[in-house]
């Protein structure tokens, strides 16, 4: 990850989150949008701005290999999570597709079906 002093000490607390954070593929470069890495407490001046797309250094050959699967089959680039190795920020992408409405349907009638028998178990 290219990342700013300031993030890299905010990351090194754990105050990044990646709730609703996407990555996607811009001019043959990939690039992390969404990610909310909070403003380093201890820096008196530039400190950057928490929700700015921040770009993800991978190879070439990486980047095409994603690219054709992201536009041929639907799939979306998901950051799954941050780590440090060897002193260097890095992230885990996953990729992952959408559900469908037939999956959204199944998933509201398991919940339903949960949500009664709790009721049950409750009155029981």
């Amino acid at each position: 990850m290219s990342l700013t002093g300031t993030e890299v000490k905010s990351l090194r607390l754990g105050r990044a989150h990646l709730k609703d954070s996407y990555a996607r593929i811009k001019k043959g470069e990939v690039f992390v949008y969404q990610m909310h890495i909070s403003p380093y407490p201890f820096a008196y001046y530039d400190n950057h701005d928490p929700l700015r797309p921040r770009k993800l250094l991978l190879h070439k050959y990486e980047i095409r290999k994603l690219y054709g699967k992201v536009n041929e089959k639907g799939y979306t680039l998901v950051p799954l999570r941050v780590y440090f190795k060897d002193g260097k920020a890095k992230m885990s992408l996953a990729l992952a597709r959408g559900k469908h409405n037939v999956d959204k349907r199944e998933t509201i009638r398991r919940r339903d079906q949960q949500r009664e028998l709790d009721r049950a178990r409750k009155n029981y």
